[in-house]
């Protein structure tokens, strides 16, 4: 087994733990400062997860609360996303959202929406009903927003691009590798894992754990890290469901968020081939259960029925389903993303990450950003 000397050479400068497209993200931008970085996956491959399982859309910004986290990284990371994919050619494309009240009584909720995404400095284009119909001829509502800003793009393309960035960069990847626990020495730490069937130690001066869904697990299993900040993760399930045949849309289409819920309202979305999905619901479970309940169609669809009475609710084929990793719980208001370092829980080269749910795949080199300046800063 490896161990920590004083005078000893680290097998790398950073583990980080999680490949999904956060930890991949930030494990290239590391890589980009001259670190020695390895990435441990347990799965398979990268973004088996909440990575892949999602509606791949590139947030403008408009919904989480001003000054929080969320706010200002989603912000950030959408144009250094966008800049990423220009530069690196992940297929993206700026194709815009119109956001709608179906019923008259949802109008100050649209402008309690628009009032902030002003705050969080995103400009939205207001819309009146004949408006609304010019841009979307099927879909029903008395008024809506345009948000200019709000893309689509491929998320496993976007993955291989930070991979071959980190790759690039002498970085390294190793799939099937799953850290047991965490030992903190005074130099450093020692992550202690299995791989094949195969027990490993890797010495190393820093940890990021991006574990994601299991980002919570982990701590447990790190030295000395402090039990009352390890949080609750909530389970929550969005299933979608894709429809057969033509899209009549030409821009993502969102009704006004959910009451009582954190969701933001059965969307219809397009991806770069152009196939029209609906989802995501709100579904706590305790469990990591991918399976799209087949009885929530007939709710589908009159969710959707609603800003698209032209909907055949015989169209709707189940497409699949993401497990986000909330911090918040049924019934509870939205939590703010939670990037923890050793000023928070007192161990020296450890940044951990929690409830880095939507937007993270837009926030994604704005978080990477974002933890650099702390590993930096030890």
């Amino acid at each position: 087994m490896s161990t920590i000397g004083r005078e000893e050479k680290m097998d790398c400068d950073v583990v980080v733990v999680g490949a999904g497209v956060v930890g991949l993200a930030c494990a290239q931008r590391l890589a980009a400062d001259g670190w020695q970085v390895m990435v441990l996956e347990q799965e398979g491959w990268p973004g088996q997860h909440a990575s892949s399982r999602n509606s791949e859309v590139i947030h403008a910004g408009l919904y989480y609360a001003p000054g929080s986290l969320k706010a200002e990284l989603c912000r950030r990371g959408r144009d250094l996303l966008y800049q990423w994919c220009d530069a690196r050619q992940v297929p993206h494309r700026r194709i815009g959202k119109v956001l709608v009240a179906v019923e008259d009584n949802e109008l100050p909720a649209l402008q309690a929406l628009h009032d902030n995404a002003s705050a969080n400095g995103v400009s939205l284009d207001w819309l009146d009903a004949a408006q609304v119909h010019a841009l979307e001829p099927e879909v029903r509502a008395v008024g809506g927003l345009f948000s200019p800003l709000t893309g689509i793009i491929d998320s496993h393309a976007l993955m291989q691009s930070y991979e071959a960035a980190l790759q690039d960069r002498g970085g390294q990847l190793v799939c099937q590798a799953r850290v047991e626990r965490v030992e903190a020495r005074p130099e450093g730490y020692i992550v202690h894992g299995s791989s094949g069937g195969e027990m490993f130690a890797l010495t190393t001066r820093t940890v990021l754990n991006a574990g994601g869904l299991f980002a919570a697990e982990l701590a447990t299993r790190i030295e000395g890290y402090p039990a009352e900040r390890v949080p609750t993760m909530h389970f929550c399930k969005g299933s979608y469901f894709s429809y057969s045949g033509r899209s009549p849309f030409s821009h993502l289409v969102y009704p006004m968020p959910e009451a009582n819920t954190s969701g933001l309202g059965v969307h219809a979305t397009l991806d770069l081939a152009g196939q029209l999905r609906f989802g995501p619901d709100v579904c706590y479970q305790s469990d990591l259960n991918y399976e799209v309940d087949l009885s929530v169609a007939d709710r589908f669809a009159a969710a959707v029925q609603r800003y698209w009475p032209g909907c055949d609710p015989l169209r709707l084929v189940p497409g699949y389903a993401g497990i986000r990793a909330k911090l918040s719980g049924p019934g509870q208001p939205a939590v703010d993303f939670v990037i923890e370092g050793s000023a928070d829980h007192g161990l020296p080269g450890l940044v951990c990450l929690y409830g880095i749910e939507s937007p993270g795949l837009t926030a994604s080199l704005a978080i990477a950003d974002e933890v650099a300046n702390r590993l930096h800063n030890l």
